[in-house]
């Protein structure tokens, strides 16, 4: 705790993964649940071990899933926030989960292994909440075994999401991959616009990077280094079907700086009448923008399907 995230990124390299908790439940005002609220833990799966952050005692209320080029941590202030019994998977390719040999990374490529995890970590009639490529991840998972998940919440992301919302966060991953230091990633992701503080963007760049033995920084996950050819995805369109006939409730959270506007919000819950949507102020990582709404708005969610 106390001033160590002040003197910058680079300075909580001799950090343990979870030393700076207490010092982010102090910023959020809520409790600190004491270094056992949270532990790491892996599963097994064909495809490489996938990692999890599970949070709490008893059974997961929700399993999070997190978005592109981010990982399990980035629901760090949503967990202390909401103080329930939560899984947070590192997708694969992210975070401490196995990089895939295939480099395929679509939702649908992912689904199979994320489910094997679920199933290990929470069971069934599972709540997934899906946080951009996680949300699409969850609408696959939900198609591929239909009893283990019982409900969706899709945070900024929806199968009607338009390609030019998501060219600002495109723009940031399409930059330089390797840094001279955590520092210079935390000035390139502050012009982006990205942290609900600095102190918050410092610990979130601290734990999505990794610094190399000559002292050169690069990013905990995959997604940049993809060989050229890079993996043709599916159109996200193609999950509309799924979604619809999903049997579960579905909740969209979407901000309203983030990639999907009235529009897209609208048509979602035109095609899906059980479904609900709110909006909430910020950008695109509603969960780090607005973490403490972000968690009142699934304790509400989950009390109301309890």
């Amino acid at each position: 705790g106390g001033d160590a995230a002040l003197a910058g990124a680079d300075a909580l390299e001799p950090f343990g993964e979870f030393d700076l908790l207490e010092e982010e439940s102090a910023e959020l005002g809520v409790g600190w649940p004491g270094p056992q609220a949270v532990s790491r833990r892996q599963v097994a799966s064909p495809e490489g071990d996938l990692s999890a952050l599970v949070w709490g005692e008893g059974p997961p209320e929700a399993v999070l899933l997190h978005g592109m080029a981010l990982n399990a941590h980035t629901f760090d202030a949503v967990a202390l926030a909401l103080g329930r019994p939560l899984a947070a998977l590192d997708l694969p390719g992210h975070g401490d989960s196995a990089w895939r040999e295939d480099e395929r990374y679509h939702p649908g490529a992912l689904a199979p292994s994320v489910a094997l995890a679920i199933e290990s970590l929470a069971g069934q009639g599972t709540t997934l909440v899906g946080h951009s490529l996680g949300g699409l991840t969850a609408i696959e998972v939900a198609r591929l075994s239909p009893g283990l998940v019982s409900a969706l919440v899709l945070v900024d992301i929806s199968p009607g999401l338009r390609p030019k919302g998501a060219a600002p966060v495109r723009s940031f991953l399409e930059g330089p991959q390797v840094f001279s230091s955590r520092q210079e990633i935390l000035e390139r992701a502050l012009r982006f616009g990205y942290g609900r503080s600095r102190a918050a963007l410092e610990r979130g760049v601290w734990l999505n990077t990794t610094q190399r033995p000559d002292g050169t920084v690069v990013w905990r996950h995959h997604i940049g280094q993809l060989s050229a050819s890079g993996d043709a995805s599916p159109p996200i369109s193609e999950l509309w079907a799924p979604l619809e006939a999903f049997p579960g409730d579905v909740l969209l959270v979407w901000g309203e700086d983030g990639f999907l506007g009235e529009e897209v919000a609208e048509e979602l819950c035109r095609r899906l009448p059980r479904a609900s949507a709110v909006r909430v102020p910020g950008g695109h990582n509603v969960q780090e923008s607005e973490p403490m709404r972000l968690a009142a708005i699934l304790a509400g969610f989950l009390d109301r399907r309890r």
